[in-house]
């Protein structure tokens, strides 16, 4: 969680953003670096398409070294990605990483902003990616988002000239940036924007690019830098006591859910950037040479600078307090500027400045973690003053709530604390992403609310604004209301204080397979989520399917208990789709969410409300075996998906491998990635194919191209050479090339109409060199594009058989995708249909 960042020696702006979470006391070299940050009035917006595309090193140098207000704008929140650490994927895996974004920029002392664009997967072009996303809508969050944030400078990560050598997310990224650079100052263009910000134009748009993007270091170091900036990011902070380089691998070290952790760098480092727009700085290690940057770009700033300069340059790290007089002064001063962005912003600044110094400690907190809509929660209120100076709390109000808190002097280090009743409105909204609130397109979220656009996640429910006087000066503070508690094993943890509904309902399956006529069993689950919950719960279905009651009564009697009912659900005659959704009934609500908690200890806890349903697919479908094997790899929910159809899935920890162990099953499956990151296999790889050898049949989904390392000579018995070879649309044309192979024949006949329905992609790293004994059994292609064989590969291999399968299975089975059931089945099944011949002659 949040609180174990706490050992990073950070400035106090890279503390703002875990105060929601906790209070954090800053050090006086933090407080100075701050007050340096405060005197900086420049911005540079870091732009790119995914979470982890951003470079922590520049942002950390602009943030630290250059002390220019920095943001990443991610275009996506990286939903289409995978998950190393744990099973959420789609938008809850975007959830996850935006999280994790949050934790970099806490690191590096930038901040995040978000457009409304879905990862949807891989894109070889942005022609493809933009006519997905809807190119009119992304602009304008990125035209916004420049309106908002006023940046003097931007950065793109990609390059916007070089379509086709990239994902299409990155070069879109690029692409829109470089509109929206014009766009953001045309009062034509998004005008309804401009009821709640204003035009802005930036002074200058870059390219960050490298040797990299030249093909190699020698072409780099001969070409034409005349438009290049050249900077040394690998400066060290005495005041931090870091250097660039490490705050990097810190920030970077956050996207854990993709793998990212690593070694901190230290030392010297190069960074280039390219001028695209804008006039080019005469000092080409500034990119913010002759853009004014001080307080004198804002009417009325002078003075406010003569004030705030001169305490940086006499700052006093034994006793700050001596500057609050002058630091009050300022803010005073502040309240009267006229342009409104840098007022809000550096008011925002200076309170926390004032509030670091003057020692303060106030805090809003809970100790539950939710409550709901018309309830009452206690909230506990703490006040400290821990200096010499005179201070007042004149009232608290949450959410304009008066709390009856009386004024009260808070003298030095004496605390002030007192329990208060607060009503929750009925009419609060629940606590959830705001982007899942509403049903979007395969690559543009709905969001109603145009404020929310842009912003990282949904502004917590409740605030605390604490009215201080301050030497006569009101100073009012806000902090979030909090829930706190303590483990023994982790101390004092803050998490979000969160609004839910009374019960919520979930399947305990996503996807229902029928894979005959037979009914099956619903387990239906209420949690509640206050005490004493009576209602009923009834489903809603398709056309075709039938349930064998309307509704059922539930009741249950404590807060977090859960109660099961079921209902028998039968399905249609023949093949059919459909959902069903169960919907809670009482005092007069109804309430059809499932509550999903994710929680890791890097992040915050996250609250995720979601329409409560499940898929339901009737099939006709066959299969052959009973007993599979299964080697979890990077992670995937295809064993879940293979017990819907009736297998039985065991989960075979690589360790306990054995000769002997492999020969109960009569298929054994390896998870996406396997040999990447199961280390085991490579002392295991003997046994599975011996296993092979004896009769054995073998499913290996894909891996990453020669990321296995050198204990590997291959890992299939003849040569395999895995490529970058992908098809990216889900609706590209397939083609049965080996229409005899069992593998589309037995148990179930595959057609071309099998491959309709998938979702986000057909497939990834497939195979482009084999040797002869394997067969290829698909061919297909993006548009544009050379067929590929590799995608589906079998072998057979002593009395077995080995089978390759670059096909995204780890993503269609768990989106109950009917084709991909029945080849998966097929795979199984290899050999089996021999077997059964044998027997029908021996009978």
């Amino acid at each position: 969680m949040r609180y174990i960042l706490g050992f990073l020696t950070c400035s106090l702006f890279i503390l703002n953003t875990l105060q929601a979470q906790s209070n954090k006391n800053s050090s006086t070299t933090e407080i100075y670096h701050s007050i340096e940050k405060l005197n900086f009035l420049g911005t540079a917006l870091y732009i790119a398409a995914h979470p982890d595309d951003e470079n922590t090193r520049l942002i950390a140098y602009l943030a630290n070294n250059v002390k220019a207000r920095t943001a990443y704008l991610s275009l996506t929140r990286g939903d289409g990605g995978q998950n190393l650490i744990g099973p959420e994927l789609r938008e809850l895996l975007g959830v996850l990483r935006t999280q994790e974004l949050l934790a970099a920029r806490s690191v590096d002392g930038g901040e995040q902003f978000f457009s409304r664009a879905n990862d949807f997967g891989y894109s070889k072009q942005p022609i493809e990616t933009l006519k997905i996303w809807d190119k009119e809508a992304i602009l304008g969050d990125v035209v916004r988002t420049i309106r908002k944030f006023k940046p003097d400078v931007i950065i793109n990560r990609f390059d916007h000239r070089t379509p086709g050598t990239t994902h299409g997310h990155h070069t879109s990224s690029a692409m829109l940036s470089y509109e929206a650079f014009d766009l953001a100052n045309d009062p034509n263009a998004y005008a309804q924007q401009l009821s709640s910000t204003s035009a802005w134009q930036p002074k200058r748009i870059f390219f960050n690019t490298s040797w990299w993007f030249y093909g190699s270091q020698e072409k780099f170091k001969a070409a034409d830098k005349t438009n290049l900036l050249h900077m040394d990011v690998g400066t060290y902070y005495p005041i931090l006591g870091k250097s660039n380089n490490e705050i990097s691998s810190l920030a970077s070290s956050q996207h854990l859910c993709q793998g990212f952790g690593r070694l901190s760098s230290r030392g010297s480092e190069d960074e280039y950037i390219e001028l695209l727009k804008g006039d080019l700085p005469k000092d080409k290690t500034n990119l913010f040479d002759g853009i004014d940057t001080t307080w004198s770009r804002i009417e009325g700033g002078k003075e406010i600078g003569d004030i705030l300069y001169a305490i940086e340059e006499n700052f006093n790290f034994k006793d700050p307090t001596v500057h609050l007089p002058n630091l009050l002064k300022a803010y005073q001063l502040l309240q009267n500027v006229s342009n409104e962005h840098w007022k809000e912003l550096k008011i925002a600044e200076l309170t926390d400045i004032i509030s670091a110094i003057s020692g303060f400690h106030l805090e809003a907190y809970t100790k539950t973690g939710y409550t709901n809509p018309g309830e009452e929660v206690t909230i506990e209120i703490q006040a400290l003053n821990r200096s010499n100076i005179n201070v007042e709390l004149k009232s608290v109000l949450i959410n304009k709530q008066s709390t009856n808190i009386e004024s009260i002097a808070l003298n030095n280090n004496e605390m002030f604390s007192k329990e208060i009743d607060f009503f929750v409105p009925d009419s609060t909204n629940f606590t959830s992403p705001y982007w899942l609130m509403e049903k979007g397109t395969l690559g543009t979220y709905t969001v109603e609310n145009t404020n929310l656009i842009g912003k990282p996640e949904t502004p917590r429910a409740f605030n605390a604004i604490f009215n201080l006087n301050i030497n006569g000066v009101a100073f009012p503070v806000s902090k979030p209301v909090v829930y706190k508690y303590a483990k023994p094993d982790k101390g004092e943890i803050y998490q979000p204080f969160e609004v839910i509904p009374e019960a919520t309902a979930s399947f305990a399956d996503k996807v229902l397979i029928f894979a005959n006529a037979s009914q099956k069993r619903i387990p239906v689950t209420i949690k509640a989520h206050k005490d004493n919950v009576s209602g009923t719960v009834e489903l809603k279905y398709g056309t075709g399917w039938q349930v064998d009651q309307k509704s059922q009564t539930f009741s249950i009697a404590k807060k977090g208990d859960e109660q099961t009912v079921s209902f028998i659900l039968s399905p249609p005659a023949t093949e059919n789709e459909s959902y069903v959704s169960p919907i809670i009934k009482l005092n007069g609500k109804e309430i059809n969410k499932e509550l999903i908690t994710i929680a890791y200890d890097h992040v915050p806890t996250q609250t995720v409300l979601l329409p409560a349903e499940a898929k339901v697919v009737r099939l006709n479908i066959e299969k052959a075996g009973e007993n599979i094997g299964y080697i979890m790899g990077a992670g995937d929910a295809v064993p879940t998906s293979l017990e819907q159809i009736g297998y039985n899935v065991q989960l075979i920890d690589p360790a306990t491998i054995t000769k002997e162990s492999l020969q109960k099953y009569d298929a054994i499956v390896l998870g996406i990635r396997a040999y990447n990151v199961v280390e085991e296999l490579k002392f295991k790889q003997k046994f599975i194919l011996d296993y092979i050898k004896n009769g054995g049949n073998v499913v290996v989904q894909y891996n990453t191209a020669s990321r296995w390392g050198a204990q590997f000579e291959n890992i299939a018995p003849y040569e395999l050479e895995i490529s970058r070879d992908r098809v990216t649309d889900e609706n590209s044309n397939v083609k049965i090339i080996s229409r005899d192979n069992s593998l589309v024949q037995f148990p179930n006949e595959i057609k071309e109409s099998d491959f309709n329905g998938w979702v986000q992609e057909r497939g990834l790293y497939f195979p482009n060199k084999w040797s002869e004994e394997f067969t290829p059994i698909l061919e297909m292609h993006d548009e544009g594009e050379e067929s590929t064989k590799g995608s589906l590969l079998i072998a057979p291999y002593g009395k077995g058989n080995y089978i390759y399968t670059g096909l995204s299975f780890f993503r269609e089975l768990p989106a109950g995708v009917p084709g991909a059931y029945k080849l998966f089945s097929n795979m199984l099944s290899v050999g089996k249909d021999k077997v059964e011949t044998k027997a029908k002659i021996k009978g």
